[in-house]
Formats: structure tokens, C-alpha cells, sequence
């Protein structure tokens, strides 16, 4: 399962409570954890990112009055861990699209039908020759296809 990550998750919500917290650290070391663990676009992620201490004159007024003694951003820090770890724990690892995945998918859509077909038909069949016959057929598409492929595939 994921033991490992929920331990690393756990010593995360340890570190709340040490008397020198410092958020933007803490944040940037939970938030590389989190983006190997869910990937960088989870909302789990985003929600980790996004949090900040409001020092609003109301915030302030609020905050110097006997309603809580707790600290709302590490109390709201400690839920989004909890919720991650309660995620681990239920459904396990999050499978990771394979990268070769990925590349067939952005070639789906930038590709003609045709063109695709043509190029899985080549790959999958045990031919020889596969990479100049790929390379053929990648040859006669034009130039803003193939920039708009490779960039995609580069980025994601």
C-alpha cells in the first residue's frame, strides 16, 4: 500500500506543532511531497498552495479575541494532510499515466485519424524497419502539427 507516503504525510502534520513553523517552508517541502505522491495538478496540491495567513484588520481583530486559540491556517493545513492521508489510505497509490500514455493521447489529438491509425499500426505490428516507416509518415505532416506535438508532449 502506501505506507511511506502517509508516514512522510504524518511527520508533516508533526511539524505543525513545532514552535519555529515557518508556512512558506513548510508549504514548499509539503507541496514537493504531495505533487510526487497525487501529481502536481491534484486539488489536494492546490489547496496547500493556497495557504496564507489573512492579517485583514478583521482577521486581526478576530484573532486578538478569546474565540480560538488554535491557528486556523495550521488547523486547516492539518485537515488537507488528514484528507490526503484518509485518501491513501481508502484507495490507495493514484496510478500515474505511463509518459508513452501520454504521448499517444496528445498524438490522438493533434494527429488525422488516419495519421494515427497509420502510425499504431506501424508500432504495434512486428515489422522491421519501424522507426524509418514511423518517420515516413511523420515526415508529411506539416511543420506547426509536429512543433505543437513534441512541445506537448515535453511539457505534460
Amino acid at each position: 500500500m502506501a505506507e511511506k507516503e502517509i508516514a512522510l504525510l504524518r511527520k508533516q502534520q508533526e511539524k505543525l506543532n513545532e514552535k519555529s513553523f515557518d508556512l512558506e517552508a513548510w508549504k514548499s517541502q509539503t507541496m514537493l511531497f504531495l505533487q510526487r505522491i497525487f501529481g502536481a495538478d491534484h486539488l489536494i496540491v492546490k489547496m496547500i498552495a493556497d495557504l496564507k495567513y489573512d492579517y485583514s484588520s478583521w482577521n486581526l481583530r478576530d484573532a486578538t479575541g478569546n474565540e480560538k486559540s488554535d491557528d486556523p491556517v495550521k488547523m486547516q493545513a492539518d485537515e488537507v494532510l488528514e484528507a490526503a492521508i484518509m485518501e491513501l489510505e481508502s484507495l490507495g497509490l493514484p496510478q500515474q499515466e505511463s509518459s508513452a500514455e501520454k504521448a499517444w493521447e496528445l498524438m490522438e489529438e493533434e494527429l488525422t485519424g488516419k495519421q494515427y491509425k497509420e502510425i499504431r499500426a506501424i508500432i504495434e505490428a512486428g515489422k522491421k524497419n519501424k522507426l524509418a516507416k514511423v518517420q515516413e509518415v511523420l515526415s508529411k505532416l506539416e511543420k506547426e502539427n509536429l512543433i505543437s506535438i513534441l512541445s506537448r508532449i515535453l511539457i505534460s
